[in-house]
């Protein structure tokens, strides 16, 4: 993909119809079994950033209808381990539609199948790109919020897209 080219722009005629929050909703269960694990027993952080990786861009496409690349991932922190036999749980949805890119977010849980016992894992945030056929970023549909946390995770994710784009230009300089 070529960052230098300009997206298009898109006029309020030519806007795109809006999506609610719920259809980008995706969920994802695996096994951790113990190629996914370190020598501990515990799943790998690799494996789990690839898990979410995937997640992301699964409620992307769902979102967009389209390709999408990943372009960024804001800081992931692990809280508490997986261990292998233990359930690994993704849940990501879209939380704000920008021109020709989405952020999502993505919760990880890890779940005792014989307990029921969850746990919050991991959180992390990314920001995709629509891509058309010719790897060019195109413009994605809004956003329909219905619920008051699709509201506050909306206005959240514009905050957090300031700082990356004040970090972005930080870098360059």
């Amino acid at each position: 993909m070529n960052r230098s080219s300009k997206s298009p722009k898109v006029g309020r005629e030519d806007r795109l119809p809006g999506r609610p929050v719920n259809a980008s909703r995706t969920d994802m269960v695996e096994v951790v079994l113990p190629q996914d694990a370190n020598p501990l027993g515990f799943i790998l952080g690799g494996r789990v950033m690839h898990l979410i990786d995937i997640a992301g861009a699964i409620a992307t496409h769902r979102h967009c209808n389209s390709h999408a690349v990943t372009a960024s991932v804001d800081s992931v922190d692990f809280l508490n381990p997986i261990r292998v036999g233990e359930l690994i749980v993704l849940e990501a949805q879209v939380n704000r539609a920008f021109q020709t890119s989405v952020e999502v977010g993505v919760n990880v849980f890890s779940e005792n199948f014989v307990t029921g016992e969850r746990k919050h894992t991991t959180s992390a945030f990314l920001t995709f790109v629509a891509i058309d056929e010719n790897r060019m970023p195109h413009p994605v549909p809004p956003l329909i919020l219905k619920t008051a946390a699709e509201r506050r995770r909306y206005a959240e994710a514009g905050q957090r897209r300031k700082a990356r784009l004040a970090a972005r230009a930080k870098h360059r300089k």
